[in-house]
């Protein structure tokens, strides 16, 4: 009985508390939010990666990127000003640890 107390406090103090306990405790929009303007990869549900700057995304996970790049089986295969990828296609976005133009 506490228990079910608790997840639900601990629930509604994570998601409205603004600086309460844990500085640490971040939700994926606070991810989402903290990443945009920064290099990531966006992986589709059917395989290919898309490596770009996050340019702004919307709660479906629209993604605008810039400088984007496309690679199918990790390969590079074309490489776009703008991409728009409807959020549906998303299987993940993570940031990016190498950098895009790895030629300048």
């Amino acid at each position: 009985m506490s228990t079910g107390g608790e997840k639900g406090s601990t629930g509604g103090g994570e998601k409205g508390g603004s600086g309460g306990g844990g500085g640490s405790v971040k939700t994926p929009a606070d991810f989402l939010k903290s990443i945009r303007g920064r290099p990531v990869v966006v992986k589709l549900n059917s395989g290919v990666d898309y490596r770009g700057i996050l340019a702004c995304l919307d709660g479906y996970m629209n993604i605008a990127m810039e400088q984007t790049e496309e690679y199918v089986n990790g390969q590079l295969k074309n490489k776009y000003g703008d991409a728009f990828i409807r959020g549906n296609n998303v299987l993940y976005i993570s940031t990016s640890k190498r950098t895009l133009a790895d030629g300048a």
